[in-house]
Formats: C-alpha cells, sequence, structure tokens
C-alpha cells in the first residue's frame, strides 16, 4: 500500500486542532499491517490540540502493541482489540480533562483505519469520515454521530442542507467526554487499487462528496491529490481544519 498525509489549518483558525499519524508494522514473514488515524479536537484554546494528539498517539500506540503478539497477528480479535484500544484512549482523555481543570470539557472524533492483507477494520467516534472509492463508486463507509446526519437520515434535511445547517458542528458522541464511549466498527474487503480517504469535516462539511470523487479519481500521485483536497476546501470555505489521509491498495 501506498499512502499521504496532509493537514491545513486552513483561512480563519489561529490553531490546527486537527491531528493525524500512522504507523506501518512489518513482520517476518514480509506481511504488514498498515495502522491510521485521524482526529478532530473540539473545546477551544488549546483544549482541542491537546485532545486529537492524545486520540491518535494512544491509538497507534495500543493497536501496534496488541494486533500482534509472539509474531503472529491476532485477526480473529482485532474487532476486540479495536474496541479495548478506544475505551483506553477515550478514559485517558477523560481522566485528563477531570484531573486539570484547563483542560476540562475538551474532546475530540476518532477515525481508524487497520488494513492487514485484504482486510480493512475501520473505527469511527464523531464526524471525521472514511470513504473508499472503487472504480467509479465512492462509498462512504462511517456514518457521522452529529445531530444534522440523524436529520438527513430521517430525510427532514439534505446533505446540502446540512453543510450549512445552524447547528452542524453539534456532535452526539465524541472521545473524551464520558467515562466511557460507544465506537462504531466496519468491516470491507479490499480490492487491488482500491483509494481510502479519511478526512475531518473542514473538508466533508463543505465539499460534496460528487466533487470528493472526481478529485480521487484522477490518475495522480496521492501527494497531489490530497493537496487537491485540501486547496479545493479551503477555496470554498477555509474557516476550519482540514486534515485527510489518502490510501491506496497495491
Amino acid at each position: 500500500m501506498i499512502f499521504s498525509l496532509a493537514s491545513d489549518i486552513g483561512k480563519v483558525r489561529k490553531n490546527n486542532e486537527d491531528f493525524i499519524d500512522s504507523q506501518i508494522i512489518y513482520k517476518d514473514d514480509d506481511t504488514k499491517i498498515g495502522i491510521f488515524a485521524l482526529a478532530d479536537g473540539m473545546g477551544g484554546h488549546n483544549k482541542g490540540e491537546v485532545a486529537s494528539a492524545m486520540a491518535v498517539n494512544g491509538i497507534i500506540e495500543f493497536l501496534s502493541q496488541n494486533l500482534s503478539q509472539s509474531g503472529n497477528i491476532k485477526i480473529d480479535y482485532f474487532d476486540d482489540i479495536i474496541k479495548q484500544a478506544y475505551n483506553h484512549v477515550n478514559l485517558k482523555i477523560y481522566e485528563k480533562s477531570k484531573e486539570d481543570e484547563s483542560f476540562n470539557g475538551m474532546g475530540t472524533t476518532l477515525v481508524t483505519v487497520v488494513i492487514y492483507n485484504e482486510d480493512m477494520y475501520v473505527a469511527n467516534v464523531g464526524d471525521s469520515r472514511c470513504y473508499i472509492l472503487r472504480e467509479d463508486d465512492l462509498k462512504r463507509i462511517t456514518v457521522d454521530h452529529s445531530v444534522v446526519e440523524d436529520l438527513v437520515r430521517l430525510n427532514i434535511i439534505s446533505e446540502e442542507e446540512a453543510m450549512t445547517h445552524p447547528i452542524r458542528n453539534h456532535i452526539t458522541r465524541a472521545m473524551g467526554t464520558d467515562e466511557m464511549v460507544i465506537v462504531d466498527i466496519f468491516r470491507e474487503k479490499l480490492k487491488p487499487q482500491d483509494k481510502i480517504l479519511m478526512a475531518t469535516d473542514g473538508l466533508t462539511g463543505y465539499v460534496l462528496d460528487d466533487k470528493i470523487k472526481e478529485l480521487l479519481k484522477k490518475d495522480e500521485d496521492l501527494d497531489v491529490v490530497t493537496k487537491n483536497l485540501i486547496n479545493f476546501a479551503n477555496e470554498v470555505s477555509g474557516k476550519d481544519n482540514t486534515s485527510v489521509i489518502l490510501i491506496q491498495k497495491s
């Protein structure tokens, strides 16, 4: 697999509260596990930056230490390990917010992708997203945990109306805001040349899926595609931080 990561502060914000990272675990039999994580922090001041960094660093550390044991990949237990990872990280952020009053109220979204051979696991809390582009089909894997997503699913408002709705930033689930967290986990079988996009709402909150698909379909270097996605988000808005991770299955 090949991949590209990019994050931009945008045109308005003074701080970048997004955080992204990845880690590739190489095994003795030449197989590898790809771990990718993206978070969009909230809470104002430096709270969001702290929460998103804790989420991404914590999830990658936990998964890299627990997805394999004695050289063996624990593929049958990936779902359970990912749930344990999310609860472990969630509690760390929650405890930090309670121990230090300056971090009270902080939280973050967190979307994580784990790829092993043709198997992909996607875990999500909040409204950051994961998509798969396969040939001409762009499929959204995750479901936003937000008020406007619920309204869209009930056919009360459209996707376009959700982008300008006055409570579009109200999320219904986040890392670190409660002692326990419920995480959505999705499993997909990948095919060669599939593109996996992870993105914060700096992109998906302002750019429609059809335009995202158009930019993803271009046969360009992944670094160019990630740059184009961020540049377009800044052109149409730039009001938020924008972060993307783009992975292509070989």
